[in-house]
């Protein structure tokens, strides 16, 4: 027994002695840290230990270490510029080159955001010839967090940030892209963007357990438990996002929901707890998250349209959301839509306008408000379309009208100065009207900035 006690006392005493200064894996050469800010900084040493951090901006702060050798702490970055070196210096010396000051952001979800540049097996990302070889690009950096899954919370991912250029620009999330690259166009500052998604994944897997328990027991019946990994609660958050978390970020966008459309109410409650979850953990406030609303695709895809407005009741309820809607480029028989660059794009609005200070630009599709109802006749308003609604010079069409016993009959449509009317012969009296409520559509209603409105009904949210 004395002699089992003086060997792990030896071998403790050899694990202090050999350890070594090591900071969070998401730092590495090439990083993009967020500009103007306090940044977080964190890893281990020897425990008790004192750890030094200086920046080539000139900043320095230190730290000591705690009792299992875990240190963290903060240091202030200043406007966007480089390259800076960076040192960490405790019981050994750690350093990083070619890091840039500028704005960072996760790029996150399913198969949507995980498509690259270059397209999956058949499925091509329009344009992505011309924008690989045009990836060149010192001040757009890209990092992804490879994937995997975990029981319980990591603290490692693997990953390494790379500078755009065609061979690393053409494996990394098209979205995700084209939202940096449109960020870096105008606002002419570095933009670092961390792509951590997964197929065919849905929200619970990317939630925090303790989030899923405390809301959502239903997750934890065994006889719908699912096999895959990658499926599993909190499976995806353990692995894929614990571990960047609490790098400084601005904001995250999201391209996800596919994976819960049978359940729409689950999810109308399900995606708030997701980003609140993901907020109280990186203690940053309620930074942006920008999603996308699933594009139109069927025919007979069930609960699609459900889910799509359960998307938009997020937007409408959870501060400092914002959604892109996607009918307008869905695919009929292809449930990834090569349009990415589109999408990126009009995530980069919500962020250029409501982040940045872009004036003058509309950012997103017209959103249902509110209803007159008159000689037969509904007449509808909308947000986010100040110079009213029109409709691209397509035919008026998907509008549907009911009275109170709620049953749709086709509707008429017209746009007058901008307008909205929508009545039927078949109903006298009118009470509600719905608008592309169907899995997939030809999109009819859009603002004068060419954006699409979500299909909508005047309904209550049930």
């Amino acid at each position: 027994m004395k002699k089992n006690l003086i060997v792990l006392k030896l071998l403790l005493c050899v694990g202090v002695i050999t350890a070594q200064t090591k900071i969070a894996h998401i730092f590495t050469n090439h990083m993009v840290l967020q500009r103007n800010t306090q940044v977080a900084v964190w890893g281990t040493d020897k425990p008790h230990a004192k750890v030094v951090i200086k920046a080539g901006w000139g900043e320095k702060v230190s730290v000591e270490t705690d009792k299992q050798g875990k240190w963290k702490t903060f240091i202030q970055t200043i406007g966007a510029g480089g390259p800076y070196e960076l040192s960490i210096k405790g019981s050994s010396k750690v350093e990083f080159k070619d890091i840039l000051l500028g704005e960072v952001w996760v790029c996150s979800g399913q198969s949507n955001m995980s498509m690259s540049l270059e397209g999956n097996m058949g499925q091509p990302v329009y344009g992505s010839q011309k924008t690989i070889l045009n990836s060149n690009n010192d001040n757009i950096r890209l990092y992804t967090v490879e994937r995997n899954t975990s029981a319980e919370p990591r603290e490692v991912c693997n990953g390494e940030w790379v500078v755009s250029e065609p061979h690393t620009a053409k494996d990394f999330s098209a979205v995700a892209y084209f939202f940096g690259r449109l960020l870096n166009e105008k606002l002419n500052v570095p933009i670092g963007l961390i792509h951590s998604s997964w197929g065919g994944t849905p929200a619970q897997a990317w939630t925090p357990e303790e989030t899923l328990r405390a809301g959502f027991k239903e997750f934890y019946n065994q006889a719908v438990m699912p096999k895959q990994e990658s499926k599993k609660n909190a499976r995806l958050f353990n692995a894929m996002i614990n571990p960047i978390i609490p790098y400084t970020i601005k904001g995250t966008i999201w391209y996800q929901g596919e994976g819960n459309r049978f359940n729409a109410e689950q999810y109308s409650r399900l995606l708030p707890a997701m980003i609140n979850s993901w907020r109280n953990r990186w203690g940053q406030g309620d930074f942006p998250f920008y999603f996308v609303q699933i594009a139109s695709f069927g025919p007979g895809k069930e609960h699609w349209v459900e889910l799509q407005e359960s998307q938009l009741k997020t937007m409408l309820t959870v501060e400092k959301t914002g959604m892109v809607v996607t009918n307008d480029i869905g695919q009929e028989n292809c449930i990834h839509p090569p349009k990415k660059r589109e999408v990126g794009e009009r995530l980069a609005y919500w962020a250029l306008s409501k982040d940045y200070g872009c004036m003058g630009i509309q950012f997103s599709g017209p959103v249902y408000k509110s209803m007159e109802l008159k000689e037969g006749k509904a007449y509808l308003h909308f947000d986010y379309a100040p110079l009213g609604v029109t409709n691209m010079e397509k035919p008026l069409n998907d509008f549907e009208i009911a009275g109170a016993d709620k049953v749709y009959k086709t509707a008429q449509a017209k746009i007058i100065k901008g307008q909205l009317e929508v009545w039927s012969d078949e109903i006298m009296e009118p009470v509600h009207v719905r608008y592309g409520w169907k899995c997939y559509f030809e999109p009819s209603l859009f603002n004068t900035a060419g954006l699409p409105a979500s299909g909508f009904r005047t309904e209550a949210f049930e």
